[in-house]
């Protein structure tokens, strides 16, 4: 007997020990589990939700972070695949089946899509992935070393299953195997064939712990951090040797045995640096993405204040209101910088004027930011229209804001709720484009005084 087997049978005598665990710790575990094993098993096959947004979305059936649709589609897809072969487990009369392989790949995939492939000669290509059906075309890959592995071909697919599903049935009923070399030896076959356009993984690892869920053992959960190794295990045996993987396999089991003995005895099972590792995994994704363009600091909003005509645009925008102010008992007028008011445009100016010509503009290199020299949110002004003079029955003001919303990498214009124009700190309003962003605020606000004056 193997060092390894030997330390698994130790656990499983730990574990019989402490059996049935408490409800209270066996829902804990359940939940461990679950995420463990959807989060990574996706997360080798690219999925980039994060362990923590995987936990909002399959405990609170809720969403956070920018990601394609598909991802958190397949995700809740992949736990419900996971939920259905625990039942198949535990229906000792129902034999596994192709169909039944068929139909779990359906579950898994959800629905057709198109996905980047290889030729048989090695050429990229587009494929469109069917959901339940095996292969039509040759699923090849290409290997670290830039050699293509082919799996079984379209025509070979069908009777290559079928002799898995008849071998697997028959050494399920001599019992020779010690089950978790079952499961190892059912998921190396099953990729060897690589049946369906995609999916093949997941469905391998779904698998291999329908056999260990069959035989009363934990989960094994494949870790997406260790895929290099789990990779590399499966090389080893397409060269012949898999008992590598085999003992690989066993080795995930050990982490599974320990985890229920910690649940079993009520402990914590968090493990030592997972968030830490989390993060920092999160921060080399985030540092790797180039932010392209310059960061708002007070000499770019000088710039674009005086280079960029907002300060003319603004003393356009006040007396273009002029026209209105015979309609109106009282007219004010305000400059604002962030949310605090000047009573004039010209404040407002040298404000901009003393902040922004003591920073020297930088046009280049982003991460040269300073917050000392970032002295501004927002700059806008505003014409506030009280006491419409023609109608008694019931008077009204209009209130006409117009905004420089000063965002992180770029400037953004508009008038009350009505954006006009975004662009990056070294891209000016044109005077075209001051000329419609004027005249369309002078036409918001003719339109709110004639339907006001109706009422």
């Amino acid at each position: 007997m193997d060092n390894i087997l030997e330390d698994i049978y130790r656990l499983s005598g730990i574990l019989s020990k402490l059996l049935p665990i408490e409800k209270e710790f066996q829902d804990r575990l359940d939940k461990k589990i679950r995420l463990e094993f959807n989060y990574n098993s996706n997360h080798m096959e690219g999925n980039t939700l994060t362990y923590g947004e995987t936990e909002l979305l399959l405990i609170f059936d809720k969403t956070t972070g920018k990601h394609d649709l598909r991802e958190y589609e397949e995700m809740k897809a992949h736990d419900a695949a996971f939920e259905l072969m625990k039942d198949w487990a535990r229906d000792y009369e129902r034999p596994l089946s192709e169909a039944a392989l068929r139909y779990l790949h359906k579950i898994l995939l959800v629905r057709p899509y198109w996905k980047e492939a290889l030729t048989p000669d090695g050429q990229p290509t587009r494929r469109e992935i069917e959901v339940g059906n095996y292969k039509t075309q040759p699923n090849s890959v290409r290997l670290q070393n830039g050699e293509i592995f082919h799996y079984a071909s379209p025509e070979e697919t069908p009777m290559l299953m079928g002799d898995l599903i008849s071998w697997y049935q028959e050494e399920e009923s001599k019992k020779e195997l010690h089950p978790i070399e079952l499961a190892a030896l059912l998921h190396y076959r099953f990729v060897r064939i690589h049946p369906f356009d995609d999916g093949n993984g997941r469905i391998s690892r779904l698998l291999m712990n329908y056999v260990l869920f069959k035989h009363n053992l934990p989960p094994v959960v494949i870790k997406s951090a260790d895929k290099k190794n789990y990779l590399f295990a499966l090389n080893q045996a397409d060269a012949g040797d898999i008992g590598a993987f085999i003992n690989y396999i066993k080795q995930q089991m050990v982490w599974s045995l320990e985890l229920y003995i910690k649940a079993a005895k009520g402990e914590s099972l968090d493990e030592d640096g997972d968030l830490q590792k989390e993060i920092a995994i999160w921060k080399k994704e985030a540092a790797s993405k180039k932010v392209n363009g310059l960061h708002r600091n007070d000499g770019l909003v000088y710039e674009i204040y005086h280079n960029g005509a907002i300060a003319e645009m603004f003393a356009e925008f006040e007396q273009q209101h002029r026209q209105f102010y015979d309609m109106f008992y009282s007219n004010k007028f305000y400059a604002y910088k962030d949310n605090t008011a000047r009573l004039t445009l010209e404040e407002l100016t040298e404000e901009i004027n003393r902040i922004g010509q003591r920073v020297a503009v930088k046009k280049n290199e982003v991460n040269e930011f300073n917050p000392e020299e970032d002295n501004f949110n927002s700059i806008w002004v505003g014409v506030y229209l009280s006491e419409y003079k023609y109608n008694d029955k019931k008077t009204f003001g209009v209130t006409s804001q117009l905004q420089v919303n000063l965002e992180p990498y770029n400037y953004i214009v508009s008038h009350g709720s009505r954006v006009f124009f975004k662009k990056d700190y070294n891209q000016y309003l044109t005077s075209e484009e001051r000329k419609f962003i004027v005249t369309e605020s002078i036409k918001d606000v003719f339109k709110q005084i004639k339907t006001d004056s109706r009422k």
